[in-house]
């Protein structure tokens, strides 16, 4: 049995996790090439989000290619 993975889109601008081809925060476009993988549960009290600029908790990437 074989396994496909579904294709993660991520934001350009935000480096969201998105469903689509569009962001539906920054209505950016979204990229299949990415590199790493955050989860953002408290963005006010991470010093990670803090420095990503990111003020919504969610799925982010590190690196948008």
């Amino acid at each position: 049995m074989v396994v496909r993975k579904k294709k993660e889109f991520v934001c350009r601008g935000c480096h969201r996790v998105a469903e689509g081809e569009v962001c539906p925060i920054c209505n950016a476009s979204t990229s299949t090439d990415w590199a790493g993988y955050l989860v953002i549960i408290d963005p006010e009290h991470s010093e990670i989000a803090k420095r990503m600029n990111i003020t919504i908790a969610g799925k982010y990437a590190l690196k948008v290619r």
